[in-house]
C-alpha cells in the first residue's frame, strides 16, 4: 500500500481520535498560487500533500526564482528537526492548482510516527526516494548535455503528472519554460531552442498551457 493510501486510511478510519491525540492536525485546502510556507518563514509544521501539486522554489540573492522540485500526493515537506521553530525555511512551497494537505506541528508528527510504525516506514521510504532523485538529478546535470537532461526531465514529469492522451502523455500542469529550465539547470533560451527542435522532430507538442509528449 502506498504512503498516501496508508495516511488516508489512518485519517479516515480514526480521524476524531487522531485529532484528540494530536490537536495540531488540520486538513487545509489551498487555492492556486497559495503558499504553504514561504522562504525565510520560521516553520515548525510538517505538511503532507493529500492531493494536488506543490512547487518548491528558492529566491536567490539576485532576486531570481529557481524551481527546485515539483511534489505530489503523498509527499511530506517541512523542516524535520528538533529546532524547527528557530529554523528559517530555505525554499517556498506553493500550490500549482488546487491542493489539499494536512498540516501538523513537528512534535505531533514525531509522536504520530512513533505510534504508527508502518507510517514511519513509508516516511523513511519516501525521504530516501527523494534523496535518490536529487542525487540522480545532480549527476545528470554534471555529466549529461542539456538535450538529454531535458528529455529525461520530460519523461519523469510524464510519469509523475501525465495523463494518457491520443498522442502519448499530456502534462496536466502549467509550467513555464523557465520552470523547466530550472529543473534541469539550464537557461530558458537553450530549453526553448531544444523544445522547438523536439517539436519539429515530432517528439512532442506544446502550447502556452500544456506539453504533450508523443509515444
Amino acid at each position: 500500500m502506498s504512503f498516501d493510501k496508508t495516511m488516508s486510511k489512518l485519517f479516515e478510519s480514526n480521524s476524531e481520535q487522531l485529532k484528540k491525540d494530536f490537536p495540531s492536525i488540520q486538513e487545509i485546502n489551498a487555492a492556486n498560487k497559495d503558499f504553504l510556507y514561504r522562504q525565510g518563514d520560521h516553520c515548525a509544521n510538517v505538511f503532507w500533500i493529500k492531493g494536488g501539486i506543490v512547487k518548491l522554489s528558492h529566491l536567490t540573492a539576485q532576486g531570481t526564482e529557481i524551481t527546485i522540485a515539483l511534489l505530489r500526493q503523498g509527499d511530506v515537506i517541512g523542516f524535520l528537526g528538533e529546532h524547527a521553530a528557530h529554523h528559517a525555511m530555505e525554499e517556498s512551497a506553493q500550490a500549482l492548482g488546487e491542493v489539499d494537505f494536512y498540516r501538523l506541528a513537528y512534535q505531533d508528527f514525531k509522536a504520530l510516527l512513533s505510534q504508527h510504525a508502518e507510517l514511519a516506514w513509508y516516511v523513511f521510504e519516501e525521504t530516501y526516494a527523494r534523496k535518490q532523485k536529487i542525487e540522480r538529478k545532480l549527476r545528470t546535470i554534471l555529466t549529461q548535455p542539456v538535450e538529454i537532461r531535458l528529455a529525461a526531465a520530460l519523461l519523469e514529469l510524464a510519469e509523475m503528472f501525465g495523463i494518457r492522451c491520443t498522442h502519448g502523455y499530456a502534462l496536466e500542469i502549467h509550467l513555464t519554460q523557465q520552470d523547466v529550465a530550472d529543473l534541469i539547470g539550464a537557461s530558458r533560451s537553450v530549453v526553448s531552442t531544444i523544445l522547438n527542435d523536439f517539436r519539429s522532430r515530432g517528439m512532442l507538442d506544446y502550447t502556452r498551457d500544456q506539453i504533450c509528449i508523443n509515444d
